[in-house]
């Protein structure tokens, strides 16, 4: 994942959404890995590889983990800054954002801990 979904050059857009995650890596992981895991297994990192990915962009649907700094005070906790392409979400939906951002990434296996702590 850290070579597709960490993109620490990424610029944010306006349109993009935009959460940060308390993540605890479990031993052994860098924090580069699991902040791009978060971002994969909340954005396209989960699908199903089939015949239309021809016709679908990674670039233009994937999440981006553009931003980690460790967190004050405590050890091996980090707060990783994770943009969505609005394009991602079906238009008018919170249920389906929050099912994708919050939805089967809190039982990734790379991390010990995840709490969403913003989301704009």
């Amino acid at each position: 994942y850290k070579l597709t979904y960490y993109t620490p050059d990424y610029e944010t857009k306006d349109t993009d959404i935009l959460a940060a995650f308390r993540v605890t890596p479990q031993p052994g992981v860098p924090p580069e890995e699991a902040g791009a895991a978060v971002a994969a297994e909340s954005s396209t990192g989960t699908w199903t590889t089939v015949w239309t990915d021809g016709l679908t962009s990674l670039d233009r649907y994937k999440g981006r983990c553009y931003h980690i700094e460790p967190v004050a005070g405590e050890e091996n906790q980090y707060i990783c800054y994770v943009a969505y392409p609005l394009d991602l979400f079906e238009e008018g939906s919170v249920t389906n954002m929050f099912t994708s951002i919050v939805g089967n990434v809190f039982g990734f296996k790379a991390l010990r801990a995840l709490r969403l702590e913003d989301l704009r």
